[in-house]
């Protein structure tokens, strides 16, 4: 099957797809299973990835980077989460947080820290999340201190890709207690990870994208420069709104790919199966059920790709964005359990594919705004 065909991919997006297919299929897929078994970060999956520059590559041609726009990035994500959801992600979260900087940092801080994430000599991170707060942006209370010519910053940031990886990473923490300007009281801030005060352990093993580590980080009188603050005091929440009606688009993508897995898996399983004399796929129930996935699959597929059109045009970006997120996400959730029905009992097998994209599809519904905040979103900014 070819589910992520590129008659719905813009024309200037093809030749990335297509360099994205070959990459997954020659490191992605072969070692997928291995590294989700053991839980490993795929460290060398990852330099493969910044030699094909495949990696980091959104980031402006000026500061070493490909320059790839947003339909090219949705193009190379459906084809690398289609291959493994944890390795993809570990791919992708090498430059996590970096658009910040390139897009409201100074010439100096993108020379500093964004050409070496480009150039594959250094990662990046977003430290975002807290232990008990995860989609209430306005409600982190990680703070960052005004102190001579230095900022001191205290608090913890939770599910943090790369926390322990990361050379440095982009930390969202407040500056401001305004009670009349909720969203003016946060900053960015780009924070080196050898700072002092600065402790990120990993997170205990996950049961899904297990090749992708998240981090508890604390920060304890952590010092850096005041130079290390992007744009001014007060535009966090800003720029991180306009940042993640961008990711959720890509996240769409991590939807679409693993719906593509599971489909796929359910589709090769039920025509070799078989039930009473005949593959199961000859039963009209088991007709439907791959046709429901299909339906829902290619449904979430049409609007991301209008979505992700819209939000690169910033038209009503935060609609589209958080329709297509929860679309594609619950898509994957839906086509994946489908597929896991199917299979029957060989689906608990931990070596079977299917598990294994089960797993994984019920992250996405959480990540980057879980599904219910993006509904309040859909229901808010609705035309």
């Amino acid at each position: 099957m070819n589910l992520l065909d590129s008659s719905i991919v813009p024309e200037h997006a093809h030749d990335i797809k297509d360099e994205a297919r070959e990459f997954a299929r020659e490191h992605i897929e072969p070692n997928a299973q291995e590294y989700f078994q053991a839980g490993e970060y795929p460290h060398e999956i990852l330099e493969a990835g910044q030699e094909a520059n495949l990696v980091a590559q959104d980031i402006p041609e000026e500061w070493g980077g490909r320059g790839l726009d947003l339909p090219q990035l949705l193009a190379l994500t459906e084809e690398f989460y289609r291959a493994d959801a944890g390795i993809a992600l570990t791919l992708q979260l090498a430059s996590f947080g970096c658009e910040i900087t390139y897009e409201y940092g100074s010439d100096e801080q993108c020379e500093e820290y964004i050409r070496p994430v480009a150039e594959g000599d250094q990662i990046s991170g977003l430290a975002v999340s807290e232990p008990e707060t995860g989609s209430d942006l306005a409600g982190m209370q990680t703070r960052a201190e005004k102190d001579g010519d230095e900022y001191v910053i205290n608090g913890e940031k939770y599910w943090i890709g790369n926390g322990v990886e990361a050379d440095w990473i982009t930390l969202y923490a407040r500056t401001g207690d305004d009670e009349d300007n909720r969203y003016g009281n946060h900053s960015m801030f780009i924070v080196p990870t050898d700072a002092e005060g600065y402790e990120a352990e990993h997170i205990p093993e996950k049961m899904a994208m297990r090749a992708s580590k998240q981090a508890h980080i604390t920060f304890d009188d952590c010092r850096i420069p005041e130079e290390n603050l992007i744009g001014h005091e007060g535009a966090g929440f800003m720029m991180l709104a306009d940042f993640f009606n961008h990711g959720r688009v890509i996240v769409s993508g991590h939807g679409l790919g693993i719906a593509a897995a599971a489909i796929e898996e359910a589709w090769e399983f039920s025509h070799d199966r078989e039930e009473f004399g005949r593959t199961i796929n000859e039963f009209q129930a088991v007709q439907h059920g791959l046709a429901d996935m299909l339906i829902d699959f290619e449904s979430a597929r049409s609007l991301t790709w209008r979505a992700c059109e819209k939000v690169a045009n910033n038209d009503q970006a935060g609609y589209w964005a958080a329709l297509a997120k929860t679309t594609a996400t619950e898509a994957a959730v839906d086509v994946s359990e489908q597929g896991m029905q199917f299979h029957g009992g060989r689906s608990v097998l931990d070596e079977r594919r299917i598990a294994r994209v089960y797993r994984d599809a019920r992250i996405p519904v959480i990540y980057e705004g879980a599904n219910e905040v993006q509904r309040n979103l859909i229901y808010g900014q609705a035309p």
